[in-house]
C-alpha cells in the first residue's frame, strides 16, 4: 500500500518533468499578463470615447484580467494534460498498479496538480493588476482600495479552480482530446455566445465560468454588464458546486470503470 507523501512525490515528479504540463502554466500566466496588459493599454488612450454609463460603472480592477479569457485556456489545458495523459500514453495501468487505492491515486494527483495551478493562478493575478494598473495611469485604482483585494485574491482562485474542473473532467471522459474538444469550445466559445442571448443568458450566467468570474469584480454592473442575482463569492460558490460535482464524477468513473 503506498503512503500518501509517496504518492504526493510521484505526482510532483510526473507534472514537471512533462514539458507539456510546464508549458502550459507558463503560458497561462504569459498569454494572462500580456493579453490584459494591451487592452489596459489600449483602453486607457480611449477612455474619453467611452459612453457616459460606461465610465460610471468602470471598474479598473476587473480590466485588468480581461486576459483571463485567453488565460483560463491554457489552465484548461494543464488540468487535461495532467489526468488525461496517464490514459492516452496507457501509463494508467501502472500507476493504478504502484497505487491500488484509486480515490487517494486521483486526489493526489489533483492535490499536487490543482495546488500548482493555484500557485501560479495567484502570481498571474497579482502580476496582471500591478501591471494593468500601472499602465491605466489616472484611470487606475489601488490594492487597498475597497473590495480590490479580494478579486485579486479571487483571480488567483479562479485560474486555479478552473484547472481543478478541467481535471475532474478528464477523469470522466478518460481522453485528453475529447476533453479538450468539450472544454474549449465551451468555456471560448458556447459560454460567452449565451451569456449574450436573452433567454439563455438567464441559465449561461450559472456556468462555472460565469458565475466565477464575478469574484473578480468590484463594480457589480462593471462596463455597463448585466447584475447577477448572486455576489462575488455567491458566484465563486457556484463555481466550487460545478468543480466537486466534476470531482465526483471524475472518481466514481475511476472506481467503476477498468483502467
Amino acid at each position: 500500500m503506498a503512503s500518501v507523501p509517496a504518492v504526493f512525490r510521484s505526482e510532483w515528479t510526473k507534472i514537471r518533468t512533462v514539458s507539456s504540463t510546464v508549458w502550459t502554466l507558463i503560458s497561462a500566466l504569459v498569454v494572462t499578463v500580456a493579453m490584459s496588459a494591451a487592452l489596459c493599454a489600449l483602453l486607457a488612450s480611449t477612455f474619453d470615447d467611452l459612453s457616459e454609463v460606461e465610465r460610471a460603472t468602470f471598474d479598473p480592477t476587473f480590466l485588468s484580467f480581461s486576459g483571463m479569457i485567453l488565460g483560463q485556456l491554457a489552465m484548461v489545458v494543464f488540468g487535461v494534460l495532467v489526468v488525461g495523459t496517464e490514459y492516452s500514453s496507457g501509463m494508467i495501468r501502472t500507476s493504478l498498479a504502484a497505487v491500488p487505492q484509486r480515490a487517494t491515486f486521483l486526489f493526489s494527483k489533483i492535490a499536487v496538480a490543482g495546488l500548482l495551478a493555484l500557485v501560479v493562478g495567484m502570481v498571474t493575478s497579482f502580476l496582471t493588476f500591478f501591471l494593468g494598473q500601472a499602465l491605466l495611469g489616472e484611470h487606475r485604482t489601488t490594492i487597498g482600495a475597497e473590495n480590490v483585494l479580494r478579486a485579486v485574491v479571487g483571480g488567483g482562485l479562479y485560474m486555479g479552480l478552473i484547472a481543478v474542473f478541467s481535471m475532474g473532467v478528464a477523469a470522466m471522459l478518460r481522453s485528453s482530446m475529447l476533453s479538450l474538444g468539450i472544454l474549449m469550445p465551451f468555456f471560448f466559445l458556447v459560454s460567452q455566445i449565451l451569456s449574450a442571448v436573452p433567454g439563455a443568458k438567464d441559465v449561461a450566467r450559472y456556468f462555472p465560468d460565469q458565475a466565477g468570474s464575478k469574484i473578480m469584480q468590484v463594480v457589480p454592473d462593471a462596463m455597463n454588464t448585466e447584475a447577477a442575482p448572486y455576489g462575488p463569492w455567491g458566484g465563486l460558490g457556484i463555481m466550487l458546486l460545478w468543480v466537486v460535482a466534476a470531482l465526483i464524477g471524475g472518481a466514481v468513473v475511476l472506481k467503476e470503470r477498468d483502467a
